[in-house]
């Protein structure tokens, strides 16, 4: 007896501090409720964004890779500004969306957008939409809330993503026009910078009677001052 009531005492306080230890379900609330700095460590609006950010990325490689992409092949150098663009403001809404930001301070921190300018190169109006749109497709995904349904958010995007697939195959393509070509002496060197294409083109019609559609440098003579272009010009266009 005696030796039985002394191991029983002895595993006494092995029970009692087994029974003291955490459970797996508290350990997992206490590292949630950690804090740093004021912080918190865990927020459960991660699962949030990760699936909003699933959404965004989805519907983006939809437009970018299959919308623009296939209708612009001699001309894709914007497809690096659309998706970094997209990533950067899809995070810059869902964390002001988290803010009690008053409305004027909120309108001055995305009026930002309105002074992004390309200075080195001119945008047409076409990859400007493009570049509308993913950001409008960013908004869209990071901005929702409990009062969207998954199924509201998939149909918004999508509808986002035909339109664009719709409009370049059935209404934008331009119809394909047959060039003829005239070779011509030019004499105005200054003329034949990029940024000065429509003064060419001007001046080129006031000489010539062509209405040039575009313009190809064969060759420049430094010493002359002159250079041999090529006009080319829909056939219909001469008599203009």
């Amino acid at each position: 007896m005696g030796g039985w009531a002394s191991s029983a005492w002895a595993q006494q306080p092995v029970v009692a501090a087994a029974e003291n230890q955490p459970t797996t379900s508290e350990v997992v609330r206490t590292w949630k409720d950690m804090e740093y700095l004021g912080v918190p460590v865990f927020d459960n609006d991660i699962y949030k964004m990760v699936v909003r950010f699933a959404f965004d990325l989805f519907f983006l490689s939809l437009v970018v890779l299959v919308s623009y992409c296939p209708h612009h092949k001699n001309n894709q150098r914007y497809v690096f500004n659309f998706l970094i663009m997209n990533v950067v403001v899809f995070f810059i809404c869902f964390t002001l969306k988290k803010l009690e930001l008053e409305l004027g301070m909120a309108l001055g921190l995305f009026a930002i957008f309105a002074i992004i300018r390309y200075r080195t190169d001119q945008i047409n109006v076409k990859d400007m939409t493009y570049l509308f749109v993913v950001i409008g497709l960013a908004v869209i995904n990071a901005l929702s809330n409990s009062k969207t349904s998954y199924i509201e958010l998939v149909f918004t995007n999508f509808a986002v993503f035909m339109a664009t697939l719709l409009l370049e195959r059935a209404l934008i393509q331009p119809k394909k026009i047959r060039l003829a070509s005239q070779d011509v002496v030019y004499d105005k060197l200054e003329l034949l910078k990029p940024e000065n294409e429509a003064t060419l083109k001007s001046d080129l019609f006031a000489r010539t009677g062509i209405q040039p559609e575009r313009v190809e440098i064969k060759k420049i003579d430094l010493q002359k001052g002159t250079a041999s272009i090529a006009i080319r010009y829909a056939k219909d266009a001469k008599s203009q």
